[in-house]
Formats: structure tokens, sequence, C-alpha cells
């Protein structure tokens, strides 16, 4: 029972310690794990419990069971303690620590805060997306950089693909066949003055 007082860290094991605890509850996303000589449980995310992807981890372990996990993370929240562990950095028959120099464990960290950071980003992209602005009443930008507001930002349309397309064609269609002005300038050259008649010359093999 929570008496309303923050929890502290006193009796927590260090950071990287390795101890084996006892299984207390299995959910969809973990297991939680007794700390020896603390009340505090710490909790085996599914990312955690195997070197291979877990997604029932009730199918790696049930309550009661003896573990063996690493203490790789200690942060308060809201007056609370979480206490984050991992069972495939150490071996499960021995106790032996699989990650002495903590590389794996840094590594999936640094993974971890960059895909917040995208996460965040993507968000952030997608709220100025559905502004809408209130000084034009477009939606994509800000009051602020409305192009409308003196000094703001200037926007330039994007010309649509079916629409250069369209010039294409149009462009096309008004350039001028010099092909079919040649063949009327031949029909031309080949038409005789009024009263004048075409001399036919002799065939020289009719002789």
């Amino acid at each position: 029972m929570n008496s309303g007082r923050p929890e502290t860290m006193e009796n927590l094991p260090a950071l990287y310690t390795i101890f084996q605890g006892e299984v207390a509850m299995v959910t969809d996303y973990g297991a939680f794990i007794k700390i020896p000589g603390c009340r505090k449980q710490g909790l085996v995310h599914r990312t955690h419990m195997s070197s291979c992807r877990v997604d029932k981890p009730s199918e790696i372990v049930d309550v009661g069971d003896k573990v063996w996990v690493k203490l790789i993370g200690r942060e308060m929240k809201n007056d609370r303690i979480k206490v984050s562990l991992s069972m495939k950095v150490v071996n499960q028959g021995t106790g032996k620590d699989l990650d002495p120099n903590n590389v794996i464990i840094e590594q999936e960290e640094r993974r971890r805060r960059s895909f917040q950071d995208y996460t965040g980003q993507k968000i952030t992209l997608e709220a100025v997306l559905n502004t809408t602005c209130k000084k034009c009443g477009c939606k994509g930008h800000f009051a602020k950089d409305c192009f409308m507001q003196p000094g703001g930002t200037k926007y330039s349309l994007i010309p649509d693909e079916e629409e250069e397309k369209e010039e294409a064609k149009s462009a096309e269609f008004e350039k001028p066949d010099t092909t079919r002005n040649s063949s009327r300038k031949r029909k031309k050259d080949s038409v005789l003055p009024e009263g004048q008649k075409r001399t036919r010359l002799p065939n020289p093999y009719s002789l």
C-alpha cells in the first residue's frame, strides 16, 4: 500500500548489478521480478527477455520462476521508481554477465532515444500540416508564417504533375509542322501561271 511518501533508491541494487529474482507477474509486455532485499519489483520488458523476438512473455516465463536479471535502469518518475531489468544479457544457467561492458544495453538505449526523437518530429510535422492559419484560413502554416503578413514567409505553389503534362501537350500542338509546310511549298511551285502550258519533252527512246 502506498503511504503517499516518495520512494527512494536506498535499498535498490546498484546499476548493472546481476541478481536472481522471482517472477511475480507476467503481462503482455513483459514480466515483473521481485528484487531481493526490498519490496520493489523490476520490469523485464519482452524486448529484454531473449535475443530472439518475443511476442508472448508467458511463453518464456511463469509466475514463481527464478530468473537471472541485470539491473539496466533506475528512473524516478512522479515520485515513483521505475526499475528496468534484462534477462538476455545474463546466462540463465550460470548467471554470467554476457554483456560485461554494457555495449548491447547502450546500443539499445541509443536506438530507443533516436526512435523517440523521430516520433516527436513526425508528430510535430503532422501538427503543423493540420494547423489552420488564423489570418488567411489556409492549412499548413501558422499565422506568424503567413504569406499575407508583412515579412512573413513567401509560399509558391508547386505545379501539379497533371498540369505539367497538359502544358507539354499544348506546346507540342502549337509547334509548327515543318513537313506539312514543305509539302505545301512543293505543290505551290508545281502550279504554272495562267495561260502557260506545260511543255512535254520528247521521249528519246521513241525515235
